[in-house]
């Protein structure tokens, strides 16, 4: 029998704030936050594709083909990471979407060995994901600030000539370097720059995507922009699986797995961002396991669709940090839109028809935003001689031994595979001096 208290209590309408992680607000309040959420992550997920589909000479209907799986990919990742699935996912207020990190190791393979190559490699990848999210517990202990810092500097760092080279043209183009390549990125560039620091709101969250519109509109009015892939797309389509295809080669497996490991480091970081700035508390054991988890089978998942390794986007944890609004549901109605956007093969051709030298002045300020990421994660730690020493032996390795190929062009395919990636060198270098270096300074006696 109930009280009278519990039958108040019962009458009493569910908390619908969006300040709850457990709330789901009114649809009229969750619906454009939720595609807030989209737009400040839509053209980081969609670059990766593109990036890597012109490294490799992808047709433009592969193209649109990878970048419509994209959309899709994520979407379903983001409902799983927001709503869960049994014990996979965080449960919290977390976007999913194509991992960066992952783009100087698979455009090697890519060109390489082949796209089906890569898609394989990162396959295996998300299993290695999984488990490190299963057993988080227990490994948690490899990825302190100082470790997970420096990876995040490496990938910004060593995504900034891939950035400069689509200002110019992109990968092997006939006019790189030409005056309208260079004058479209520096106006995008401008445009990102000015309403990042100088607007308000929405505009400032969103000036990717405007300075991307602006400056397709620009080159579409200089004659720049094929509009053929897009008159070629259907209106609808489903995602298939395996329309690229899957192959495995240990050459590319090797570093992928490894680079997947590393990268476990910043989804864990991004976990810690979202309670810690949107509710002022530290992640459970069962968030950490579960959202690292969710990225692996996420990734594997997206393999089989013609996508690429998925991972938490940082840019969404600022934005629930700087507005407050944790609402699982609000991310997961984003999900939703992002899943629509990739059975709308339009759209997806629409995307992969924006010139190089577009996308390139938007990804130059993307990969240097990484870096800076990493740089305000060390501001964390002390800048003692061991950290010293671990950040800067790590960065030499990541960034020193790729630019000198005689070093390792005798080695076997596999150790060039992990060399050249940079980040692999780099990120070992970085777990296995946490490891082994003192902790605390070593006092020694003088001689007497």
């Amino acid at each position: 029998m109930s009280t009278p208290d519990a039958a108040t209590e019962a009458k009493q309408p569910k908390v619908r704030s969006t300040h709850d992680v457990n709330a789901m607000p009114p649809l009229s309040r969750a619906i454009p936050l939720g595609i807030q959420h989209v737009l400040a992550m839509f053209v980081s997920n969609v670059t990766v594709p593109i990036i890597i589909a012109g490294a490799a000479g992808l047709s433009e209907a592969q193209t649109t083909l990878m970048i419509q799986a994209a959309m899709f990919v994520a979407g379903a990742a983001t409902l799983v990471q927001s709503l869960g699935l049994g014990p996979i996912g965080a449960r919290l207020p977390i976007v999913m979407g194509t991992s960066f990190g992952f783009v100087p190791v698979l455009i090697p393979i890519a060109v390489g060995m082949g796209v089906p190559a890569a898609l394989g490699a990162a396959l295996c990848g998300g299993v290695a994901m999984a488990l490190v999210g299963l057993f988080l517990p227990w490994v948690r202990f490899l990825f302190p600030p100082v470790v997970t810092g420096t990876f995040v500097i490496m990938i910004g760092t060593l995504l900034m000539p891939v950035g400069f080279a689509y200002a110019a043209g992109g990968f092997g183009a006939e006019d790189f370097g030409a005056a309208h390549n260079l004058i479209l990125a520096a106006l995008v560039l401008v445009i990102i720059l000015g309403l990042h620091q100088f607007g308000r709101g929405i505009w400032s969250e969103t000036a990717p995507l405007i300075g991307l519109i602006i400056g397709f509109i620009v080159a579409a009015a200089m004659g720049y922009v094929d509009f053929g892939s897009v008159a070629q797309a259907d209106w609808f389509s489903l995602p298939v699986p395996f329309a690229i295809g899957l192959e495995f080669h240990l050459a590319a497996i090797v570093p992928v797995v490894l680079l997947a490991v590393v990268t476990c480091a910043e989804s864990i970081g991004d976990i810690v961002g979202t309670t810690s700035g949107g509710m002022d508390r530290e992640p459970t054991k069962k968030e950490l396991s579960g959202g690292v988890m969710a990225d692996g089978l996420a990734s594997v998942f997206a393999a089989i669709f013609n996508a690429y390794p998925q991972i938490s986007f940082s840019q969404n944890v600022g934005i629930v940090a700087l507005t407050g609004v944790v609402s699982r549901y609000v991310v997961a109605i984003g999900g939703g839109f992002l899943m629509l956007a990739g059975l709308l093969p339009k759209l997806g051709g629409l995307v992969s028809g924006i010139p190089n030298a577009v996308l390139g002045g938007t990804v130059l300020i993307m990969f240097g935003m990484i870096a800076s990421a990493g740089i305000k994660m060390l501001s964390h730690i002390d800048f003692n001689k061991r950290n010293m020493v671990i950040i800067g032996v790590s960065l030499s390795a990541a960034i020193g031994l790729p630019a000198q190929e005689g070093i390792y062009a005798d080695y076997s395919e596999n150790v060039q595979a992990i060399i050249e990636s940079g980040l692999i060198p780099g990120a070992l270098c970085a777990i296995v001096l946490n490891l082994v270096l003192p902790r605390q300074d070593r006092v020694f006696r003088d001689d007497v």
